[in-house]
């Protein structure tokens, strides 16, 4: 997201058409949870009512005594209410029937599995709650987690919302310098790491990374180590304190902190792809009713179905929908610690098949890695228990889109391509599977009860055509601000237009229908003879051809046309080159969008610079074709890319 809300007043064209479209099945919405299209009528009418007839299916303390209180740009939701999201994610399972449900099916990497029903969850929880207590830890104070993914993440995450601590979760591929940097802005009091963790097959020395971070962390009175393996590592006496040990110590239960609904519940940090990190703050009440009723209607969850976000809780992914959502939905879900290709590329579809995974969510960066490495891959094993695909992250390209649907969903899933972002909370832009029609690379329309257009630079109103997306009315789950910064807070999210309207620093487009395609962030637009074009229409474009599986492309210094084209390919694997491969590329992507669109150079590398939530870092690829030194690089996932391809692109 951009601090600054000054952009070209041009508006984004449009060029790439889709006209692919499919109808979810008659059985799907016979048995979907959201199957009446007076859904979208009756939440236009009454937003507040619609929001409220969610909240009613959670557990409060205290009903609320108003819904909304909205004075840009801040908001106030379920006024009055009281509310513990621990409460309402484990105890009342446990109360309602589920105590004997899986609530986390856990594999890790090198292959342990660990199975914990809700009644194992809810005596974790309540344990480590009270350790936390013991450690001083109260209402309002913070707390860093820096943990793998293993289910003492969300035990922790969980213990926090019980007592009314403020979690702050930092991804663990983040180096000591990132987390000494959030754990300074959020003046943390304690931290819970392991002592380390697996990545492919390597180790990951947690608490010796964390070690490191804690020199400069002043605010931070006590360690937390979980044990993960038999790594090496420094114990500080009085410090630092084994989480089993503080477990066989600890009370069985602890009473739940009643949270009135505008506590904070957490702190979530920007990736820092555009500069100093963001500290984006979300509250109890209206960020649970948010994140439960898109769990309930984007992922029609049953009772019966095994959902698995592969997103890590680092993200905001993995807070809405591995822990906050499915949890007050009394989901069952699938946790896995390591990467897709670890041992082997079919490493996802085993777990799937295993495990009789229904509900699918996964990035589209993932779903173009599992295209290159092939088809054979999923098609080793039974993916029949799939009833439903999901993407999120970035806008998913239609051919990426056909792809999941043919080999993954057995054209028989619908897919839900899912707009949001940290700022929002919650799912913004959705397919309701049971009754929209999709598209393949749309996000269709806004959820019910949110209210969303396209806008000129002046805040003209597109019906049809690009421009920026805006959020025009208040939502439960939306941020609260940056945490300690409210000007930046107001600035860059509220000072677009003077109507008050929420700038989302995204450019879309609306087709005919009305639907909405995310075309990237609007600092990845690019300006060609007077045209603005988007990155992600001429990415599409080259994931078009057969041989192309992922694309990056960035604007370069031109002076006729002010920008040209670079663009960054990724070859199929088996792919041979010749001397027309880049010629074809070039001669397809015109085909597709026009000649406007004509890439001036194309480099061809084995892998592109990504953060570690699976983001390609066009910031650094722009570096690199303007003969630039390249920028940060610490939030990669593999710091080496980026002087591999500098060298490639200067000797190109």
């Amino acid at each position: 997201m951009p601090d600054s809300a000054q952009h070209d007043a041009q508006t984004i064209h449009v060029l790439l058409e889709e006209g692919r479209a499919f109808k979810p099945s008659a059985a799907f919405t016979a048995q979907a949870n959201a199957a009446d299209k007076d859904i979208y009528e009756r939440a236009e009418k009454d937003p507040e009512g619609f929001w409220a007839s969610f909240a009613e299916e959670l557990d409060w303390h205290k009903k609320w005594d108003k819904v909304l209180e909205w004075e840009s740009p801040d908001a106030k939701w379920f006024v009055g209410g009281k509310i513990n999201a621990c409460y309402n994610c484990v105890d009342r399972h446990v109360q309602n029937g589920k105590r004997n449900k899986a609530a986390l099916i856990w594999e890790g990497e090198p292959g342990e599995k660990r199975t914990l029903t809700y009644w194992d969850v809810y005596r974790e929880v309540n344990k480590f709650a009270n350790a936390l207590k013991g450690l001083g830890i109260k209402k309002g104070d913070r707390v860093a987690i820096y943990l793998p993914m293993v289910p003492e993440l969300i035990i922790s995450v969980l213990a926090c919302a019980r007592i009314g601590a403020v979690h702050s979760v930092v991804f663990a591929g983040f180096s000591p310098e990132a987390l000494a940097e959030r754990i300074n802005d959020a003046e943390a009091k304690l931290l819970i790491t392991a002592d380390g963790g697996f990545r492919r097959g390597m180790i990951i020395p947690l608490k010796h990374d964390a070690d490191f971070a804690l020199i400069n962390t002043p605010s931070i009175e006590s360690v937390v180590i979980v044990k993960r393996g038999d790594f090496p590592l420094r114990v500080k006496e009085g410090r630092d304190h084994w989480y089993h040990r503080l477990m066989q110590e600890a009370d069985n239960y602890c009473e739940p902190e009643w949270m009135d609904s505008e506590d904070m519940l957490y702190i979530l940090y920007t990736s820092g792809t555009t500069g100093k990190p963001k500290g984006i703050v979300h509250t109890t009440g209206g960020y649970l009713v948010g994140t439960y009723a898109t769990s309930k209607l984007v992922f029609d969850l049953k009772p019966e179905d095994v959902f698995w976000c592969t997103a890590d809780v680092g993200w905001v992914t993995g807070h809405s929908y591995l822990v906050y959502g499915p949890m007050a939905n009394g989901a069952t879900q699938v946790i896995y610690e390591g990467a897709p290709d670890w041992p082997d590329r079919d490493r996802f579809w085993q777990i799937v098949e295993n495990n009789g995974v229904t509900v699918f969510y996964t990035a589209p960066t993932a779903i173009r890695a599992f295209m290159r490495w092939g088809e054979d891959e999923p098609d080793r094993h039974d993916l029949s228990t799939l009833r439903l695909l999901g993407s999120v992250g970035e806008p998913i390209n239609p051919e990426a889109w056909m792809w999941y649907h043919k080999h993954i969903g057995g054209e028989k899933c619908p897919i839900v391509d899912t707009w949001w972002q940290t700022e929002t909370g919650a799912i913004m832009i959705t397919p309701l599977p049971g009754l929209t029609t999709t598209k393949p690379g749309s996000a269709t329309r806004p959820f019910p009860g949110i209210k969303a257009e396209i806008r000129t630079d002046s805040g003209e109103v597109v019906e049809q055509g690009g421009g920026y997306l805006a959020l025009t009315r208040p939502w439960p789950s939306m941020l609260r601000g940056i945490y300690g910064d409210p000007e930046r807070f107001r600035d860059t999210y509220w000072t677009k237009w003077k109507d008050g309207a929420y700038f989302t620093g995204d450019g879309a487009k609306r087709d005919a229908d009305g639907y909405f395609w995310v075309l990237g962030r609007v600092d990845d637009v690019i300006n060609i003879a007077g045209h603005r074009l988007s990155t992600m229409e001429v990415e599409s474009a080259f994931v078009d051809h057969p041989d192309v599986v992922e694309t990056a492309v960035v604007g370069v210094a031109d002076e006729i046309k002010g920008q040209a084209i670079a663009a960054f390919v990724t070859l199929r694997e088996g792919v041979e080159m010749d001397d027309r491969l880049e010629e074809r590329l070039k001669e397809h992507v015109v085909r597709k969008i026009g000649a406007i669109a004509r890439p001036r150079q194309i480099l061809f590398s084995a892998e592109l610079p990504k953060t570690r939530s699976g983001k390609i870092m066009r910031r650094l690829l722009r570096d690199i074709a303007s003969g630039r030194v390249p920028g940060d690089t610490s939030t990669l996932a593999d710091p080496t890319v980026v002087e591999k391809l500098k060298r490639r692109y200067e000797e190109d």
